[in-house]
């Protein structure tokens, strides 16, 4: 009964633990399949997606770009607003009115951001009209045109807005002429000036931080019968 007993209770625990054995290897085998296709997913996500090259923006125009000054200032535009000399405004052949575009000088690299309300200029030669101050801060009123690239602002732009103002009374090509006018005026208005770049002589009257402050000074003047308007303080 002794060697029964021993041998009814060997056999099962042989199958017992070769059982597990054999489930071991199963599992190693598995694991050893299962192994390539994980390298393979983990190396696909580790591998950083191809980008498309970093391009410059292109510019929508290149061409001649020429301005206009004080023989236009308030006189009414294409849109319907009066010209300011000093306003950074543009005149184009086609673009919509209200159309914000940045004019690159491509020979200094200064660039100004203006808003378009008029048409011209009415030559093929030219793409834009530059007001007096956008022409004056890409250095083009000394030449009279430059050659420039334009480029569409980005949405939410502005143009550059002023943060104080002068009433301006005349501007003249002769500087004599600007020196006659501000002495006349300095026995009533002390503060008047003349600021002269290369081209013009403006003949200002006061710095305010108000524009309705300058307007009032501007009807003011109009009352003695001289003109002025109301511009960006420089």
């Amino acid at each position: 009964m002794g060697n029964n007993h021993l041998t009814e209770n060997t056999t099962p625990m042989r199958e017992a633990n070769g059982s597990p054995r054999r489930a071991q290897a199963v599992r190693v085998l598995l694991a050893l399949c299962l192994l390539p296709p994980l390298f393979s997913l983990a190396c696909s996500a580790n591998r950083r997606p191809a980008t498309a090259p970093v391009t410059a923006k292109a510019p929508l125009q290149r061409g001649t770009a020429s301005w206009y000054g004080p023989s236009f200032q308030g006189h009414r535009t294409a849109s319907g607003e009066r010209y300011d000399m000093q306003g950074y405004t543009a005149a184009h052949p086609s673009l919509a009115f209200g159309t914000l575009v940045e004019v690159r000088n491509v020979q200094n690299g200064r660039s100004v951001k203006v808003r378009v309300n008029d048409r011209g200029p009415f030559t093929h030669k030219r793409i834009i009209d530059l007001s007096y101050a956008a022409a004056q801060q890409i250095g083009a009123i000394a030449p009279g045109t430059a050659t420039v690239e334009i480029f569409l602002a980005p949405p939410g732009e502005n143009t550059p807005e002023a943060s104080r103002y002068t009433v301006q009374v005349a501007a003249f090509s002769e500087g004599d002429r600007a020196e006659a006018l501000r002495r006349e005026l300095t026995s009533m208005y002390p503060e008047t000036v003349v600021l002269s770049d290369e081209t013009w002589h403006r003949v200002q009257v006061g710095i305010f931080d108000d524009r309705a402050r300058a307007e009032d000074l501007r009807r003011e003047l109009a009352a003695i019968g001289l003109s002025s308007i109301v511009v960006a303080a420089r």
